[in-house]
Order: C-alpha cells, then sequence, then structure tokens
C-alpha cells in the first residue's frame, strides 16, 4: 500500500499566463486533489513561484514533477515533505465588532492564539492569523460561537530548510554549461 500523505510541489517558472492552468491540468489527469495552490515572484529576477499542496504518494509526485518540468515556460519544479520546508498561511476572519466589544473572551481567544486586528469598524472587525492548517482552523472553531461573517486562508507559502535555493544553484550551472556569464 502506497503511503498517501503531503507534499509541497515548488514549480518555478516564468510569469507567463497559463502557467497555474497547465499545473493544475497535469493534477487533473493525475485524479490529484490540490488543496492550496499560491503564485509570487522570487529573489530571482523574472522568475516566478507556484506552491502547491496536495496529498498523494511519492512515486505520483514525482511523475507530477517530471511531467510539469517538460513545460517550456519551466524552469525546474522541486518536490517536498513537510519536514523539509519552513511553511505558513495566512488566515482572515471577520467578526461583528459589537461582538469584541461585548464579549470580554473574544479578547481572550484573539491573544491565545496571537492573532492581530488588522481593522475595526463601526460594524465589523478584520483579524489576522498567520501559521500551519491546523492553527488557522482552531481560531476559527473558536471565532463561530462569536458570529464569524467571513472566513478565508492562504495557499500554502515556503522556504526550504536547506542553506541554498535550489533554483539558483540549477540557473547557475545551466548558464555555466551554456557558457552565459553575468
Amino acid at each position: 500500500m502506497k503511503e498517501i500523505k503531503p507534499y509541497t510541489l515548488a514549480v518555478f517558472s516564468e510569469n507567463t499566463v497559463g502557467i497555474i492552468n497547465l499545473i493544475s491540468i497535469v493534477y487533473t489527469r493525475r485524479s490529484i486533489s490540490v488543496e492550496s495552490i499560491s503564485a509570487s515572484p522570487t529573489a530571482i529576477p523574472g522568475i516566478y513561484k507556484t506552491t502547491v499542496l496536495s496529498y498523494s504518494d511519492r512515486e505520483t509526485m514525482e511523475k507530477v514533477v517530471a511531467q510539469i518540468e517538460k513545460a517550456i515556460y519551466v524552469v525546474k519544479a522541486y518536490l517536498f515533505t513537510d519536514d523539509e520546508i519552513v511553511h505558513q498561511e495566512v488566515a482572515l476572519y471577520k467578526v461583528p465588532t459589537v461582538k469584541l466589544m461585548d464579549e470580554p473572551e473574544l479578547e481572550h481567544i484573539i491573544r491565545k492564539h496571537n492573532a492581530r486586528i488588522l481593522e475595526i469598524t463601526h460594524d465589523y472587525t478584520v483579524l489576522e492569523k498567520t501559521g500551519h492548517t491546523d492553527e488557522t482552523e482552531a481560531l476559527f472553531k473558536e471565532l463561530q460561537q462569536y458570529d464569524i461573517r467571513q472566513f478565508v486562508r492562504s495557499g500554502r507559502v515556503c522556504v526550504t530548510k536547506d542553506p541554498v535555493e535550489h533554483v539558483s544553484v540549477f540557473l547557475a550551472q545551466r548558464d555555466k554549461i551554456n557558457g552565459i556569464t553575468n
């Protein structure tokens, strides 16, 4: 029996229209559900990182990496387990301000979960919690009794625990092979 566990895929690519669609098609063809996806620029000019969290087995995920790397605009893709990365997500919660003013326990919950207040209006208060999924979910469950109006959680963002950025090393080696100097 293949062990199903969380895998984080980091896809480094050019900022090209359709790159997320290309990634999602590979997942769809293999019947793998995407738990979260996020994309952003990296420290390397012109290179963007798409981070995908899913649950599967290692063999299947390695095939996903190989297939995604065949795409023309993909520079490199890497597969990580949770113990190889540092990861976080951001969650936002909207609660009625009147509840914050009338329920002293709500302030205690916010402090206990190390959440921040981002905005307070007469009608609502927006809270922010950064952490792992279980942490953002725990705060959500406690806030439900206070008439939570909205809740949203970002996709996973991560960096490796390695001292170097793998894609930087890959690009330097590729440039050396191709005789490109900076």
